[in-house]
């Protein structure tokens, strides 16, 4: 049985929490202000990058948490039980033998029953929760958003990934969607779904040893931005042949590279305070590089 999440609403400031799905040890990264005014604050769900420090995505906002009124866990998936980009960036979802794994273990999985757990303990309530991902972890949500869907959450933007699933049913995954037994309905799903991709126009680093330069990743696009402007166009095309409109919005941000401090700072704005941050804020954070 999953270890309890009941403290979590008795807890202020920042804290740890161990956790377990599918077996496996994960460490909920937590942050809550000292005046939290109830019980229903807005949740933000983190998803750490490469270097599965959950703990300096949990305070990057903390910023934002004690403005805004809100709480905050950085699910974190270590190297040593989650280990490689199979287990985390591509969800656990090929087995070693080339196998499918069961559905039920994904580590995307993992984020609608940590959900589940904290509505059932009455942690959470009517409250709404967003989910954010950056680097490695964008990789995570994008393809969380692409085989699960996002029902019950208020926002999802993924930011700065290495590479992307299309949305493509005719590529196998993680180049696609294919071979992972979804529904016939599921691509026009992902089409209809309000994804927010924040790309940082500054994020075209082809040296970077976290860049992914596998095939796959190559016939997308030197770096990360370009990469992201070629999954906006996939869709697109995607979107014309099924006649349908597309829900997506890619933002290229001036002056940010491979920065998941400044990307958290960019997402609590455009969630909390309606918007991208003005070109002098997007100034004072530009220039840092973190995984």
């Amino acid at each position: 049985m999953d270890p309890s999440l009941s403290s979590f609403g008795h807890c202020s400031g920042r804290f740890a929490l161990p956790w377990a799905f599918a077996g496996r040890p994960l460490t909920l990264h937590c942050y809550r202000p000292a005046d939290l005014a109830g019980a229903h604050a807005p949740l933000v769900l983190v998803q750490h990058g490469v270097l599965r420090n959950g703990d300096d995505y949990r305070d990057f906002w903390i910023d934002a948490a004690d403005r805004h009124g809100l709480q905050v866990i950085a699910t974190t998936f270590s190297d040593e039980h989650w280990p490689g980009v199979e287990s985390y960036n591509n969800g656990g979802v090929w087995q070693g033998d080339g196998q499918l794994a069961a559905p039920a273990s994904w580590a995307y999985r993992a984020i609608p029953a940590l959900v589940e757990q904290l509505r059932l303990e009455q942690v959470l309530h009517d409250q709404p929760v967003y989910l954010f991902g950056h680097s490695a972890g964008g990789q995570f949500v994008h393809r969380l958003t692409s085989l699960l869907g996002v029902q019950g959450l208020a926002g999802v933007v993924t930011a700065n990934p290495g590479w992307y699933t299309l949305a493509d049913d005719a590529l196998a995954f993680p180049e696609g969607l294919a071979g992972v037994g979804l529904a016939p309905a599921a691509l026009a799903r992902l089409l209809a779904t309000p994804l927010v991709i924040f790309a940082g126009e500054c994020d075209t680093d082809t040296g970077d040893p976290h860049l992914p330069a596998e095939p796959a990743a190559l016939r997308q696009g030197p770096h990360r931005h370009a990469r992201a402007l070629h999954y906006l166009k996939c869709a697109r095309q995607q979107a014309a042949r099924l006649g349908m409109p597309l829900a997506w919005q890619l933002h290229s941000v001036p002056g940010i590279g491979h920065d998941g401090e400044a990307m958290s700072a960019i997402c609590a704005h455009w969630w909390f305070e309606g918007g991208l941050p003005s070109a002098d804020e997007l100034g004072r954070l530009g220039g840092r590089q973190i995984a």
